[in-house]
């Protein structure tokens, strides 16, 4: 006598994972984390660098003071950055910028220091440089149809020879108090003594309510339209990540002198682009351009217009970096903004910016600017000499950018 046995199939995994392991939080993790390596990959290398440098410098490099001093010396790069990431997008590049910035804070010290022309008036005209430097070179690239790569180019060697000659080779300053502020002031002192700087936790609670918000809304909006959205469990572990790291920050400003008053900038400014970048119908025309300029022309697209407007941004942002710089050095120096454009390039690719435009985020480019700044302050800090530091702040380009290539590939299989 025979009798039928009929095999149950195994019950399928979960996706994002397979068998038990996917059931934990371990595999709802791994599962996350593969569908946005992109965006969370140089984040977590930030969190990694940071806690490597921090054991080998036996924690100085979470000192309150040397926190503080990180975020004044890596301002101007991440300002940069942000203007960067724009370029880079829209299938561009732009290697005048270090130039610029010197020129701005040379056209600066002479409105300040030789003629006597008050601060705020020296800080609106310096961006209207800014402004029309970029407004010249947004021109010959959009509407000439001369490479950007070329136009850059000679704006790099003409903008430092005008530096040249507007000081005359010598370094110029000191500038006025008001300006000085802008790249070594801090927030004043308000509210009885609590040992801590009240301003700045008071910044930060609000910081942190406006993450929280923010995170449940784009969740909410994302489940609204049917989109993929995090796992439950690794999405409030990005949020705790998250409050941790703005408390853990808030706390160490609070313990010297308080936020920086550059950090105030940078702020608006990462909150001003991300959100044009993100919902503004600019911002969208960019990464289209940038990700297909024929199908964007065929969308109706004004792609030279948006190109002349990126590169005009840039040059704004450019004329406010050489402020900052100028005003944290308290003078204008002919060597001024060497290698920023390298710096800023470097952020935006290291940030998770593609070279074929079409991807990255504001955020990215500070997460890329942050990388290379701990890279700079945590090397020092050791006494690593700066022939190797360069040859580290090489490596971890070229891999930022294999990642991308290799992530590509992996996508289109």
């Amino acid at each position: 006598m025979s009798t039928d046995v009929t095999a149950k199939s195994p019950a399928p995994a979960p996706p994002g994972g397979s068998g038990p392991a996917a059931d934990g939080l371990l595999g709802v993790m791994l599962a996350g984390l593969r569908r946005n390596m992109r965006q969370y990959g140089m984040l977590i290398a930030l969190g990694l660098i940071v806690v490597l440098f921090a054991i080998w410098t036996d924690g100085d490099l979470l000192l309150p003071r040397n926190v503080s001093n990180l975020v004044l010396q890596n301002s101007y790069i991440l300002i940069l950055a942000i203007g960067m990431m724009l370029v880079i997008i829209a299938g561009h590049i732009d290697l005048s910028v270090g130039s610029l910035t010197a020129f701005t804070g040379a056209f600066a010290a002479v409105l300040t220091v030789q003629h006597g022309v008050s601060w705020p008036v020296a800080l609106v005209l310096c961006l209207l440089v800014g402004a029309a430097a970029g407004s010249i070179q947004g021109y010959l690239i959009a509407y000439l149809g001369i490479p950007s790569f070329i136009v850059t180019l000679a704006g790099m060697l003409l903008f430092r020879g005008l530096t040249e000659i507007l000081l005359k080779g010598q370094t110029l300053g000191p500038f006025p108090d008001g300006l000085q502020k802008l790249g070594n002031g801090f927030l004043p002192e308000v509210g009885p003594n609590t040992n801590y700087h009240n301003l700045t936790l008071l910044l930060g609670l609000v910081l942190i309510a406006a993450v929280v918000w923010q995170e449940f809304r784009d969740r909410r909006r994302q489940q609204e339209f049917s989109l993929d959205v995090l796992p439950t469990r690794l999405f409030l572990l990005k949020l705790t990540a998250l409050v941790a790291a703005i408390l853990v920050i808030t706390l160490l400003l609070a313990s010297y002198k308080g936020t920086p008053i550059v950090l105030i900038v940078l702020g608006v400014l990462v909150v001003g682009y991300g959100y044009v970048m993100r919902n503004a119908v600019f911002g969208r025309h960019i990464y289209a351009i940038g990700g297909n300029l024929p199908a964007a022309k065929l969308s109706g697209v004004k792609d030279k217009k948006v190109t002349f407007y990126v590169f005009l941004n840039m040059g704004v942002l450019a004329a406010l970096a050489g402020l900052v710089v100028a005003a944290r050095l308290n003078a204008a120096s002919p060597k001024a903004g060497v290698n920023f454009e390298l710096e800023a390039i470097a952020s935006s690719f290291i940030g998770g910016a593609s070279m074929s435009g079409g991807v990255g985020t504001v955020l990215g480019a500070i997460i890329g600017g942050l990388v290379l700044g701990v890279l700079n302050n945590g090397m020092n800090l050791l006494s690593v000499g700066t022939d190797w530091q360069q040859v580290i702040k090489g490596l971890a380009l070229l891999v930022a950018v294999g990642f991308d290539v290799w992530n590509k590939r992996k996508s289109g299989s």
